[in-house]
């Protein structure tokens, strides 16, 4: 149970103890040698399991089996649900090392030490009983025997550590894949041009994909709080990406519809003018067929305010197209600088997605060298 940081294990459990207040001579008792009798009845270590957390439903066994020399001999299966810590930065190429430690929770040493029924080298790569899951595939089960010194006394521990490791042809099919696909997209949008709008909606689409993979994985991604998973630091990495990205998008765009909305009004005020301002023309023409006579100077004033009526558009002309000049000017700065931004970002993108593929190439590598 990887959400749950938990392991259930199945276990043939055998345990054989010798009690000297049980042993007969055998030629007394028409050479009976052994005999069975209710586990209730007679003294039985206390053995626990010290990452023992949880109660599994096991078939229960009443009966042990007692030889003429004292010597019991124990067998049940049982279920143990054991605390383990989950190292998932590796996930779905992850190793994990469970451990199962048998001790006497009231008798010392002195009272009840520990053996193995077994050699060492027999326990560690003995997989005969070892029933194939679909998930996760037994390396080995060490063992090792130490002495627990507390201020209660010296007790006896013997530890089995459980090593398996996750078949991730599963995962790698369903999130490893899609994730790289996803994520090849998104660096395709690179290619649109930058002040295309279209860009921010397909970005705005793959913002979305991302989130309902972000939330479909999280059901199958382990949760720990020792380690993360490589595969979900990556995600979040390229998540930002799309973010900065998607935001630059947004705003050039903005950027841009303000310059042209400025453009449009200077664009109205330099076609007014001063057309106002004058007050209404007179033609020396139509002044002079309607009057026989006028004054020489009179002519020489309406060709001087018409001069000057010219003058003043050609200032208010050129003044608009020194401003339009300066805002192309502004507007193509704006523009570079966004687009080494966005050749950064593409760049950076380009580093982390070959970061990301090297990094599960390597771990399935060493996943498959074990």
């Amino acid at each position: 149970d990887a959400q749950n940081q938990k392991l259930k294990t199945s276990v043939w459990y055998r345990e054989v103890w010798d009690d000297e207040f049980l042993s007969w001579n055998s030629s007394m008792f028409d050479e009976i040698n052994e005999i069975s009798l209710p586990l209730s009845a007679i003294w039985a270590p206390d053995i626990i399991i010290n990452e023992f957390v949880d109660i599994e439903r096991s078939p229960d066994l009443p009966y042990v089996y007692v030889n003429s020399s004292g010597t019991i001999k124990h067998s049940k299966p049982i279920q143990v649900v054991s605390a383990c810590n989950l190292e998932t930065y590796a996930f779905p190429f992850d190793i994990q090392n469970c451990s199962l430690t048998f001790s006497s929770i009231l008798h010392t040493v002195e009272d009840v030490d520990l053996a193995f029924l077994r050699s060492r080298e027999d326990t560690t790569h003995d997989k005969k009983a070892f029933l194939n899951d679909s998930e996760w595939e037994l390396l080995s089960v060490s063992s090792t025997y130490n002495i627990l010194r507390s201020s209660a006394g010296d007790f006896a521990q013997i530890r089995f550590n459980v090593v398996i490791r996750r078949r991730p042809l599963v995962y790698v099919v369903s999130l490893l894949i899609p994730s790289i696909f996803l994520m090849l997209v998104d660096l395709g949008s690179f290619y649109l041009p930058p002040t295309c709008r279209a860009r921010v909606v397909f970005k705005t689409s793959v913002l979305v994909g991302y989130t309902v993979f972000r939330v479909n994985m999280s059901d199958e991604v382990p949760r720990s709080a020792v380690s993360t998973p490589l595969i979900g630091v990556f995600f979040t990495v390229c998540m930002a990406f799309l973010v900065l990205s998607l935001s630059k998008s947004i705003l050039l765009v903005k950027f841009l519809h303000d310059e042209r909305c400025s453009r449009q009004e200077q664009t109205l005020l330099c076609l007014r003018g001063d057309t106002d301002a004058g007050g209404p023309r007179v033609d020396p023409r139509t002044q002079s067929a309607g009057v026989t006579e006028f004054p020489v100077w009179q002519e020489h004033q309406a060709q001087s305010e018409t001069l000057k009526e010219v003058w003043s558009q050609l200032r208010s002309i050129s003044s608009y197209f020194q401003t339009r000049d300066q805002a192309d000017q502004q507007e193509a700065g704006w523009l570079a600088l966004l687009e080494r931004f966005d050749r950064l970002l593409f760049q950076s993108y380009l580093v982390v997605l070959g970061l990301y593929t090297v990094t599960l190439c390597s771990l399935w590598v060493s996943w498959s060298g074990l």
